[in-house]
């Protein structure tokens, strides 16, 4: 299959990051959180907080949410939307896992 076409990408092994964790991975000069919960569930989002563009990358993830390390927003793994009392949004990635693969669209990203 032509590779220009094809618009996912291979970022990682499922068993990369740990369960309750994230992973950064780049795409061009994007940055990509990827996510991994308790239960093996797998989320994209950019690595970009809606509020002041913190890394989500680097925040705790918790009942399908991420807070942010900067100023506590928390971000919904699914949605890519903040919760509670806080308004915006990051770029939510489309993610698969084939056998231990994870691979994300590309065509996605802006």
């Amino acid at each position: 299959m032509n590779s220009a076409i094809e618009p996912w990408v291979l970022v990682g092994q499922l068993s990369d990051i740990p369960r309750q964790g994230a992973r950064c991975v780049k795409h061009d000069k994007q940055s990509i959180a990827v996510f991994r919960t308790m239960d093996d569930q797998v989320f994209a989002l950019e690595d970009k907080c809606p509020h002041k563009c913190g890394p989500l990358s680097q925040g705790i993830v918790h009942d399908g949410c991420v807070t942010c390390p900067l100023h506590n927003w928390v971000i919904s793994l699914s949605t890519g939307e903040a919760q509670g009392a806080d308004s915006g949004a990051t770029l939510c990635i489309p993610i698969k896992i084939e056998q231990e693969n994870i691979l994300i669209d590309v065509s996605k990203l802006r």
